[in-house]
């Protein structure tokens, strides 16, 4: 029903804010990501929306871009992921980071976010698998050809590295390298940083 709001921004109350569209104040929730990047309080702004029908309310969620907004509905045709879990999870993750956990099938990553579980975080990479990778294939078709990456950034995660620490470290690991040697190689650049 709405699927663009374009006015003034009013209020900025993470993560809800409010929008003033020729004399009506819209009140729409957003993810962190797309909060970060709202102009100041007084300014014009425009954000896609998604509005959710419920019995007890009327929800307006607002996205700086049609990949969150994409990847926001593939999260809610998920059983037992309602709107504010979709919310949490793109403020918790930007959607390349969802699509490379997908692709790699790296639930730990997932359940680093409030209120999502093991079992949660394994039914969400099992359902979009195939599709929030799809969407962005150049994540995707980056990590397919060099499966053994994930190995090594699996190796660092259990070593106590943070996933920022881990996968820049497997960006330095040059292509066609063994996991063993991948890991050697990684730590290596970890201990000069």
């Amino acid at each position: 029903m709405i699927g663009r709001i374009s006015g003034t921004l009013l209020e900025k109350n993470p993560p809800h804010i409010l929008v003033d569209c020729q004399g009506v104040g819209y009140e729409i929730s957003v993810p962190m990501s797309t909060f970060f990047n709202l102009p100041n309080v007084g300014e014009r702004v425009a954000l896609l929306t998604q509005f959710i029908v419920r019995e007890d309310a009327q929800l307006l969620f607002g996205f700086g871009s049609q990949d969150e907004r994409n990847t926001f509905r593939e999260l809610l045709k998920i059983s037992g992921v309602g709107a504010r879990t979709a919310l949490a999870i793109l403020s918790g993750m930007s959607v390349s980071d969802i699509a490379q956990a997908v692709t790699l099938q790296e639930s730990g990553r997932l359940t680093k976010i409030p209120g999502i579980g093991k079992k949660t975080a394994e039914r969400l990479l099992l359902e979009l698998k195939g599709k929030v990778g799809a969407q962005l294939g150049t994540v995707a078709g980056a990590a397919a050809p060099h499966d053994h990456r994930s190995d090594v950034v699996n190796a660092l995660l259990a070593l106590g590295y943070s996933d920022k620490e881990a996968l820049a470290a497997v960006k330095t690991v040059p292509d066609g390298t063994t996991v063993s040697d991948g890991i050697k190689h990684a730590l290596k650049s970890l201990s000069k940083a």
